[in-house]
């Protein structure tokens, strides 16, 4: 008898966890994907502070994955028209440069951070921005829904930290 009080307790706990464990994977709990989030996003404005027919502004997001599937962000568009690009720097030793790409990563339970260092959506030929002007993107995933986040419009040096 003192064996079945000594075990008891830790037997029933593991019944319980496994119980629970088996209803949050039922439900579509664990091995699922769950959709992308992001916050706000920035748009740097083209170093001339406006934009002309040959200049470019890009546009930067970070964008969660609380999901245990990879996702890829697959395409983009902003409520002012004009094609968006998504673009990747891509590093060869101390210099690199920059190439257009199909999609960038959202890995599972990681994000994608864009900077002016890694990877932007590039906006061509932007019509005139100012600086504090909120601009509403829809991010296009491959696996996801698609996202709608707003971002605001910086001059160079301009970005705040975080």
């Amino acid at each position: 008898m003192e064996r079945v009080e000594a075990v008891g307790p830790p037997v029933a706990a593991a019944v319980v966890a496994l119980a629970l464990l088996s209803g949050w994977t039922a439900v579509g709990g664990a091995g699922r994907q769950r959709p992308v989030e992001a916050g706000p996003g920035w748009v740097l404005l083209p170093t001339s502070g406006g934009s002309t027919a040959t200049s470019a502004a890009t546009a930067f997001f970070t964008v969660r994955n609380p999901g245990d599937v990879p996702d890829e962000l697959v395409g983009a568009d902003w409520e002012l028209g004009g094609r968006v690009t998504l673009k990747q720097h891509l590093h060869q030793g101390a210099s690199g440069r920059w190439e257009p790409v199909a999609g960038l990563p959202v890995p599972a339970r990681g994000e994608l951070a864009m900077s002016p260092e890694d990877a932007d959506l590039m906006i061509a030929g932007p019509p005139p921005l100012r600086a504090g002007q909120w601009v509403e993107f829809t991010l296009r995933f491959r696996h996801s829904p698609d996202l709608t986040v707003r971002a605001e419009v910086v001059p160079p040096g301009g970005r705040r930290a975080g």
